[in-house]
């Protein structure tokens, strides 16, 4: 597996960083052929800057903040490459360099030929840099997984008890098949499937993905279990946070986006819910 974490010189780097050690510590080290850490240092906007009425005498200014950005990334990225000397992998530091705007699109870019990307939950305003645009941007155009660590939390030494968010749907089994070398190295995986009244009589598709995980790994009956939860309100969001508490999950897996994200952000929608409440890591696939 090749792991690709996001990196911006920030603390938030130390989180996402445990997390990568928590998936090499769950598929064992042999099973991580690359780490890479794919460092944004992002060049500010020119307008954020400089008013434009200033100038062509704004330009050098502009010029000379870009060139200590620019001293500010060499350190760090010097400082990245020794912290992931010490993770026992083989590992490199990617930098992409660009305005906030285009460091989206270059990292969904450079993550297509990852298995596995990293990063840090957005939308909260609670890390030094929010990165929404690029987390979107990975998932939705990557066509990879993505693992999202809450800002500042506390890695588990392993992802052993694995949550699934089913729906029957292209997204919750594309996530599903992207966390499976996860899911096979598992002591416990739960599929929690939250069904309407409508959906109570025909759908059974929650007891075929548990057989199919029986099947395609050696976990048993009882460490595959399904948990149904009747949403009488219609809110999923609450329904999947209430069941990884008490099953005590530290991973949970489900699609991102199963609308679109832009009616996700006007009007509201699980994944987003999910991913500003969570307070444990969160493996996404669209």
């Amino acid at each position: 597996m090749d792991l690709m974490v996001h990196l911006d010189g920030s603390a938030e780097d130390e989180v996402r960083l445990a997390h990568a050690r928590t998936v090499i510590a769950s598929l064992g080290a042999p099973s991580v052929t690359r780490l890479i850490g794919l460092f944004t240092n992002a060049l500010p906007e020119f307008a954020t800057v400089m008013p434009i009425e200033a100038g062509a005498a704004a330009v050098s200014v502009v010029a000379d903040i870009e060139d200590q950005v620019r001293r500010e990334g060499d350190n760090i990225e010097k400082a990245l490459n020794e912290r992931l000397a010490s993770y026992g992998v083989p590992y490199e530091v990617r930098r992409l360099e660009a305005r906030p705007a285009g460091l989206a699109r270059l990292a969904a870019r450079q993550a297509r030929w990852a298995d596995l990307f990293i990063a840090t939950c957005p939308y909260r305003g609670d890390a030094e840099q929010d990165w929404g645009d690029l987390v979107e941007a990975v998932l939705t155009e990557s066509g990879r997984g993505v693992l999202l660590a809450p800002p500042g939390a506390h890695a588990p030494e392993k992802f052993d008890r694995i949550l699934i968010g089913w729906r029957d749907c292209r997204q919750a089994t594309r996530a599903v098949a992207e966390a499976m070398p996860l899911i096979a190295n598992a002591r416990q995986t739960d599929i929690v499937y939250a069904f309407t009244r409508e959906d109570e009589a025909t759908d059974r598709s929650a007891e075929d993905l548990a057989a199919h995980l029986r099947r395609q790994t050696a976990q048993g009956p009882g460490q595959v279990a399904i948990h149904p939860v009747k949403l009488d309100a219609g809110v999923a969001t609450e329904a999947l946070l209430d069941e990884s508490e008490r099953l005590g999950s530290n991973l949970m897996v489900m699609g991102g986006y199963g609308q679109s994200r832009w009616l996700e952000w006007f009007m509201g929608g699980t994944t987003r819910d999910v991913i500003t409440q969570t307070d444990r890591a969160l493996l996404l696939a669209h």
